[in-house]
């Protein structure tokens, strides 16, 4: 660190931040790093945002003749990595993927990441499971060791789908969806599916839709990362492991400050456990192996918001109205109807929570067609009206709302919710 000049204040540290911004799991660092700096600093910090920095080859000039004092960074690249082994400054590595393992490195722990997937799934009944995933890259393969590995202790095996061009995804997505949509195909179902990360799940639920595969009813599908624009674009919303990002930066910036002051350079990778699961509707369910009941879910699901009944549900599934009623209650543990009612009931909370159309137009938009019938509805399943239920649970201006979260009560049986 540079030294202040004779009767001045002591020199604030400058850090460069090399961290891939264009995604949630790299601001959730940066949010973490900022945590830290208040507590801690302050620290000047020299954000680089350009993607250049992933690609080989590529390097800021600035890096150069910059006179700093530590580096925060994603060592994706040998050239950039290269370019801070030349500066001779502490430096902490976010990614950990390197064949020279010059810095020390913080990182989810993606072995636990992967095994809470699983055990999500399988606690959910499911006993066919897959996983689509990006050989070669460490996060990726860890992830699915332990995904793989937790749901063979139980005796299951996992199918395994390689995501080819990795960085050229959106070039190639069409390709993708059709060969993700074979693959599926050709899976026994229900089953239980993680994607190594979130930016994978609006193709891969695509590829479901494309050969008539409902999710979540057919396919139980989670993700990684917590990245809310992509679980959000899914339609049903993904549910995600949270992998605790923000606290990874923090604990960067923590270890580059002791590193700064002088300690010595830690030797081992530091592996922070994920947050938890964020549930949302791609997972809100247990496996069904009844036909019949995963048609009629389905259905529902699709259609319960646009004033769909119990008797249009029947005509099209290929047995009678009492023997549906039979097999439903026997997987679900209720009717048709309440079912009905149910994901009425959910988007009603949802649309009340994240928007400020009036009562009668959250009534006509979710099934209820009339705002007395959706009064009645909240008032006997929870005990309030739905402009109470607006003014408890809407978020203040200026704080953010998750809309893939669901605020129903724990369901009985097969349908669950957070």
């Amino acid at each position: 660190m540079s030294q202040p000049h004779a009767g001045s204040r002591p020199a604030i540290p400058r850090v460069a931040l090399l961290i891939k911004t264009q995604i949630g799991p790299g601001r959730d660092m940066l949010q973490g790093i900022a945590r830290y700096v208040r507590e801690s600093g302050p620290w000047e910090l020299h954000l680089e945002p350009r993607m250049q920095q992933f690609v080989e080859g590529w390097e800021p000039t600035w890096l150069h003749t910059w006179k700093g004092d530590g580096i925060i960074a994603r060592f994706e690249t040998d050239s950039v990595l290269q370019a801070a082994k030349r500066l001779g400054v502490p430096a902490v590595d976010l990614l950990g993927s390197s064949r020279e393992h010059v810095f020390p490195y913080v990182h989810p722990d993606d072995r636990a990441i992967g095994e809470m997937a699983a055990r999500h799934l399988l606690e959910r009944g499911f006993k066919q499971f897959g996983f689509v995933g990006r050989p070669g890259a460490s996060w990726s393969d860890l992830r699915f060791e332990a995904f793989a590995r937790t749901v063979a202790e139980r005796g299951h095996q996992c199918s395994f789908l390689e995501v080819r061009d990795f960085r050229d995804l959106a070039e190639q997505w069409d390709a993708f969806i059709d060969r993700t949509a074979r693959w599926i195909a050709n899976l026994p179902k229900p089953l239980g599916l993680m994607v190594c990360y979130d930016q994978l799940g609006p193709p891969v639920m695509q590829a479901c839709r494309h050969v008539g595969v409902a999710v979540p009813e057919d396919v139980a599908m989670i993700g990684a990362d917590n990245d809310l624009p992509f679980c959000s674009i899914c339609n049903p919303p993904l549910s995600t492991v949270n992998p605790n990002h923000e606290e990874v930066g923090y604990q960067a910036a923590a270890m580059l400050g002791r590193m700064m002051a002088g300690e010595a350079w830690p030797t081992q990778p530091l592996r922070i456990a994920p947050r938890g699961i964020v549930i949302r509707q791609s997972t809100e369910v247990a496996a069904i192996d009844d036909p019949i009941v995963s048609l009629a879910l389905s259905m529902i699901r699709e259609q319960a918001c646009n004033g769909l009944r119990v008797r249009e549900v029947a005509e099209r599934v290929p047995v009678s109205g009492t023997v549906l009623q039979r097999r439903f209650r026997a997987v679900m543990g209720r009717s048709v109807h309440e079912e009905i009612v149910r994901v009425q009931l959910k988007k009603a909370q949802d649309l009340l929570r994240e928007t400020d159309l009036p009562l009668k137009v959250v009534a006509e938009k979710t099934g209820f067609k009339h705002q007395e019938y959706m009064g009645a509805v909240f008032k006997s399943r929870l005990s309030v009206t739905p402009g109470q239920y607006r003014r408890r649970y809407q978020q203040p201006a200026g704080l953010h709302f998750d809309p893939g979260r669901s605020a129903i009560e724990p369901l009985p049986r097969a349908s669950r919710a957070v």
